[in-house]
């Protein structure tokens, strides 16, 4: 497994590998590779050879959108997680290429990215039943930095993506009502193990998916009742090696206000006590054996439908979090620090449901202000 999330593997014969873009043709990334007898080195090494690519690609810009576009995720590639390089590739490789690829650069227009915009929400994907708003959107935003990329560099830009409005519908946000989480709670403790306690410290606690998976009993101070929280697990593509395509990850956190410490509520002290192993990972308490972000998500299902709780993702638990948080009279900014957001307007925007309970309780305040005469 890799020690951070890059594209650094120790090998079978004791030394690392570093592997990096070096180019693209047709669409496909082209690797080079780095050695070293440790990490360090070889990070080092790897960082150079970035550097001097990118500092080559600065000298060598040409004018169609995929030299451009190409150049662009060659150079920020060293700033970005590897799930985040991938997700640009794909955007670059599926859409914005093929149909702006040998165009020069300088010659698209307003209207070419309307249209471009158009046909990807009516026609776009394999099947031509149309993207969803919130890819086209990712699309549109990758596109707009290649666009700056373009600018800082003093090339002629025609566009802007921002003449594209998309209109992207509101999701409908699933929370567990009090009754559906009492029984989930309920059902847990009767059939507990560590994925069930695993579910268990994220309705206390609110943390996502891959923090959980990430977890290790030693990220836990049960003396003090805290519980840290600095790195998460997903499953990433991995270009360049021949025996797989994707791999399991774990590196720091989504920012730097991920990074946090969580009091831990003393109702659920007891419990982890009872499954406390030093070293190991929270959900198998074994220290060579982790549970994924998508095998809990199954697991979780599985669950609820035990439960006969209507279907929901896991992230349902971090939303039903912030809206008891809210219930009970959290201050927001407490909350807001918990759930490791970067401002408070992230997490009322996002993450606070009020329940039509909540509403009610609130609205017959205003009571006292009426008498019936």
């Amino acid at each position: 497994m890799p020690r951070k999330g890059e594209n650094i593997y120790k090998r079978k014969d004791g030394r690392w590998e570093g592997r990096y873009i070096k180019g693209r043709k047709d669409g496909k990334a082209h690797y080079g590779a780095v050695y070293a007898r440790n990490y360090r080195d070889v990070k080092k090494k790897l960082d150079d050879a970035k550097k001097n690519l990118n500092q080559k690609s600065d000298r060598t810009l040409a004018g169609s959108m995929a030299e451009l576009g190409n150049h662009w995720l060659e150079s920020v590639s060293g700033t970005l997680k590897v799930s985040s390089v991938n997700k640009y590739d794909d955007l670059l490789r599926c859409y914005i290429l093929p149909k702006f690829g040998e165009i020069e650069f300088s010659e698209i227009t307003n209207q070419n990215v309307i249209d471009f915009a158009s046909s990807l929400l009516s026609s776009g994907g394999a099947k031509q039943q149309g993207l969803a708003p919130s890819t086209v959107a990712e699309i549109m935003s990758a596109m707009n930095s290649i666009r700056v990329y373009a600018l800082k560099r003093d090339l002629t830009v025609s566009f802007s993506p921002e003449c594209v409005n998309i209109k992207q519908e509101q999701k409908e946000i699933r929370v567990f009502s009090a009754e559906e989480q009492a029984n989930l709670l309920t059902y847990l403790q009767e059939n507990m193990d560590p994925i069930a306690l695993g579910i268990v410290v994220c309705f206390f606690t609110g943390i996502r998916i891959g923090e959980l998976c990430a977890l290790t009993w030693d990220d836990f101070s049960l003396t003090d009742g805290k519980m840290q929280v600095h790195k998460t697990m997903q499953r990433i593509r991995v270009d360049g090696l021949k025996e797989r395509k994707t791999a399991v990850q774990i590196f720091a956190p989504k920012s730097v206000c991920s990074i946090r410490t969580i009091p831990l509520p003393k109702a659920i002290l007891g419990l982890l006590k009872k499954y406390h192993t030093p070293g190991a990972f929270l959900l198998t308490c074994e220290q060579d054996r982790f549970v994924e972000p998508r095998t809990m998500q199954n697991r979780f299902k599985r669950i609820l439908a035990s439960c006969d709780i209507s279907d929901a993702n896991f992230h349902a638990i971090r939303h039903t979090f912030a809206t008891r948080c809210i219930e009970l009279g959290f201050d927001v900014k407490s909350l807001s620090e918990i759930l490791g957001h970067a401002s408070v307007s992230i997490t009322m925007n996002r993450y606070v449901h009020p329940t039509m309970a909540l509403k009610s309780k609130n609205m017959n305040r205003l009571s006292g202000l009426f008498t019936v005469r």
